[in-house]
C-alpha cells in the first residue's frame, strides 16, 4: 500500500530533477569594507534560491570570534565550496587570503568555470609584496591605505583592474551615475525588463583615453557620471563622463576551457535597492551559468526574501552593523 505522502515525495522529486535546480551550486564570496556586500550578496543568494531552487553558499570575511568583519582582509570563508561550484559571485575588495585559501579560488578559475564580479572585484586582492603574486595586486606602498599595483590578471580575468573613479560626493545622499543600456543590446537575455536607471555608485573609468577593456567584451549598459571630480579638473579626455558599466566576456582555464564572465562596476549598498539592478545581478548569474533560457520573457521575480535595509557605504567600524554572524545574514526570514 502506497504511503499518503507518495504524491508529494514524487512532487518533490521532480522539483529536484529538474534541469537548473538543486543540482546547481553557487558559491558566493563577500569581502569588502566598503560597499556592504555582506549584506547585498546573501540578498541575491536567497532570490536565486527561491527562485530557481540553487544550491548557494556565501562566504563572509569574520573575526577570530566567527562574527562578519570585513576589515579582517585575510580572512574568507567558503573557499573549499568551490571544489564542486558552478559558479563562482565575486563581490571582494583588497583581500589578501593565506596562499590555500586563494589556491581554492585559482584551481577553480584554472578549471575555466564561469565568473560574476561586482564592482571593487577589479581590485579583489592587495597581496604583500613579497608574495609572488603581482598579477593578482601588490601593496606597493605599505605607508599609504590605498596603495595599490598589479593587477593584471584581475584584469584578464575581468576585463578591468583598478584605475580611478569620478568622485564620491555626498555618498548615498543621492544617486551620482545615470545608467542606460546600449544601442543595440537591449534584446541580451541580461538586460531582459531592465530598464535605465540611476545609481548611487560613482563611475568608474574602465575604458578611454587609451585604457581598453580586454577580452573581447560586449558592452551592455552605460554609465553617465552626474557630478565628477574629473569634469571639475578638466580631465574628460583622459577619463570620459560615459563609461561602460556592465559587460560580458569569457576566461580561459589552464586546459583552454572557456568560462563566461558577467561583471559590472555597479554594486553600491543602494544600488541593489533598485529592482532593476537586482534583475540586472540575477540575470547575469543566469547567463553566466549558460542557463538564460530560464529568464522568464519579463525578467525574474528579484523581490527581496524579507527585508534588505543595509547601511550605507564607506570605510571604518563604524560602518558596517557588528554583532552578526554569517547565518544571521544567510537565513531566509520568510
Amino acid at each position: 500500500m502506497k504511503s499518503p505522502l507518495f504524491p508529494l515525495m514524487c512532487a518533490l522529486s521532480l522539483l529536484t530533477a529538474l534541469p537548473g535546480r538543486a543540482d546547481t551550486k553557487i558559491v558566493f564570496l563577500s569581502g569588502d569594507e566598503e560597499y556592504r556586500s555582506e549584506e547585498s550578496l546573501p540578498m541575491l543568494a536567497k532570490i536565486v534560491e527561491r527562485e530557481f531552487g540553487f544550491d548557494t553558499e556565501v562566504g563572509f570575511s569574520v573575526d577570530e570570534d566567527g562574527y562578519v568583519d570585513p576589515l579582517e582582509i585575510s580572512s574568507l570563508t567558503k573557499t573549499e565550496e568551490l571544489k564542486d561550484a558552478d559558479l563562482l559571485v565575486m563581490y571582494l575588495r583588497f583581500r589578501s587570503p593565506s596562499p590555500e585559501l586563494f589556491q581554492n579560488i585559482i584551481d577553480y578559475l584554472d578549471a575555466g568555470k564561469p565568473v560574476v564580479a561586482f564592482r571593487t572585484s577589479t581590485h579583489a586582492f592587495r597581496f604583500p609584496n613579497d608574495a609572488g603574486l603581482d598579477g593578482w595586486g601588490f601593496q606597493n606602498d605599505p605607508e599609504k591605505k590605498h596603495s595599490f599595483g598589479g593587477g593584471e590578471k584581475i584584469r584578464e580575468l575581468l576585463g578591468q583592474s583598478w584605475i580611478t573613479h569620478h568622485g564620491h560626493f555626498d555618498d548615498g545622499k543621492k544617486p551620482l551615475t545615470e545608467i542606460t543600456l546600449r544601442e543595440g543590446k537591449e534584446s541580451h537575455p541580461i538586460l531582459t525588463g531592465v530598464k535605465p536607471f540611476q545609481a548611487y555608485s560613482w563611475l568608474y573609468h574602465v575604458q578611454g583615453g587609451g585604457d581598453t577593456i580586454s577580452g573581447e567584451p560586449n558592452l551592455l549598459l552605460d554609465g553617465r557620471s552626474l557630478k565628477s571630480n574629473k569634469e571639475e579638473r578638466g580631465e574628460t579626455d583622459r577619463y570620459p563622463l560615459q563609461n561602460p558599466v556592465a559587460w560580458t566576456k569569457t576566461h580561459k582555464g589552464k586546459d583552454g576551457t572557456e568560462g563566461r564572465v558577467f561583471t559590472t562596476t555597479l554594486g553600491h549598498p543602494y544600488d541593489f535597492r533598485d529592482e532593476n539592478m537586482r534583475r540586472l545581478a540575477v540575470q547575469g548569474i543566469l547567463w553566466a551559468l549558460g542557463k538564460e533560457d530560464q529568464i522568464p520573457e519579463a525578467g525574474v521575480n528579484v523581490e527581496t526574501v524579507g527585508e534588505y535595509q543595509p547601511n550605507n557605504s564607506g570605510n571604518g567600524e563604524e560602518k558596517f552593523k557588528h554583532g552578526l554572524k554569517p547565518e544571521d545574514l544567510t537565513a531566509s526570514s520568510e
